[in-house]
């Protein structure tokens, strides 16, 4: 099964949240953030603007971003958790 979104969302994967800080020190499940960069998997066509002109999608398939805290709706499929957010949630694009 796969997802398709639909006009300016995205679908997310999130990365790992880092297991040690940079000095060495193991971090307990309760004291990790939650990851803000994540790699996109599926890009939706893009949103209409009020003058019916398509405007299109900066963030393609591949693309790892920096996505807003707690935005997007959270779904599980086939054991993978994904995230949906907008478009205006992405922050950046990492390089």
């Amino acid at each position: 099964m796969t997802i398709k979104p639909l006009s300016d969302k995205v679908v997310t994967r999130m990365t790992q949240a880092e297991e040690t800080t940079k000095s060495g020190i193991i971090l307990t499940a309760a004291a990790k953030e939650k990851p803000s960069v994540a790699e996109v998997v599926a890009v939706g066509p893009g949103a209409y603007d009020k003058n019916g002109n398509l405007i299109p999608m900066t963030v393609k398939v591949g693309d790892k971003v920096l996505v807003a805290k707690y935005s997007g709706t959270e779904v599980k499929l086939d054991g993978e958790d994904y995230s949906i957010v907008s478009l205006a949630d992405i922050l950046a694009i990492v390089e």
